[in-house]
């Protein structure tokens, strides 16, 4: 994920989009809409990022927590249903190359079967890791009924943490924000960096330790 792609709902700012003191609802909709595309892209930090807009006055808290809770359950329902069927000679690449690995899915199978509950919790406190544990979940063969059952209530619990986090910060910043609307940009592009720089150091870890088993 790039950090250009963490910026999405940011793009050119509120100013751009149109935001202001009496925003029209084409640009509050076209705001809601970026925001759904950048929370499908990086849900934490552009989930954050929507609040504080709320906080600011310029988006409705309640619009936003709920763009940002669908967004997020339609990609992890999408993991999820990419994970069903994974079994097909096409589609099992396609799970190891996003981080569903023969050992990772050796290592997560009794866990999703048995304790579905730890590994949806597990996912949304660890992001990194949630692409892997919600396609496996689907190649496990769990139903759709029981995954919803346990991501939704996560998600509005954690979108409701990070919209209300974003919102302290735009509350208390309302006036930079509406004459400095780029402070999100640069803020969401930080941010971006820093967590790509992040994951790639996990993952480049996470390849230096099966090495090192391979070889003893």
């Amino acid at each position: 994920m790039s950090p250009a792609a963490t910026v999405v709902p940011a793009l050119a700012g509120a100013e751009m989009l149109g935001l202001g003191l009496a925003p029209s609802a084409g640009a509050v909709g076209a705001t809601l809409a970026l925001i759904a595309l950048g929370v499908l892209v990086e849900g934490p930090i552009v989930t954050v990022m929507a609040g504080s807009l709320a906080g600011a006055g310029l988006l409705d808290w309640w619009a936003v927590l709920l763009v940002a809770v669908l967004a997020d359950v339609v990609a992890d329902t999408a993991f999820f249903v990419l994970g069903r069927a994974g079994r097909r000679p096409r589609v099992a690449p396609v799970l190891s190359r996003l981080g569903l690995t023969g050992d990772r899915w050796e290592t997560l199978r009794a866990t999703v079967t048995e304790n579905l509950p730890r590994v949806v919790l597990g996912a949304k406190l660890v992001d990194v890791g949630a692409i892997p544990a919600f396609l496996a979940t689907g190649l496990a063969g769990v139903r759709l009924e029981r995954f919803l059952a346990w991501v939704l209530p996560a998600t509005a619990v954690r979108a409701t943490v990070l919209v209300g986090i974003g919102s302290l910060v735009g509350g208390r910043l309302a006036e930079e924000l509406a004459d400095r609307p780029w402070i999100l940009v640069a803020v969401g592009l930080g941010v971006g960096l820093v967590l790509v720089t992040g994951r790639a150091l996990w993952v480049r870890a996470a390849a230096s330790r099966k090495e090192n088993a391979c070889v003893s």
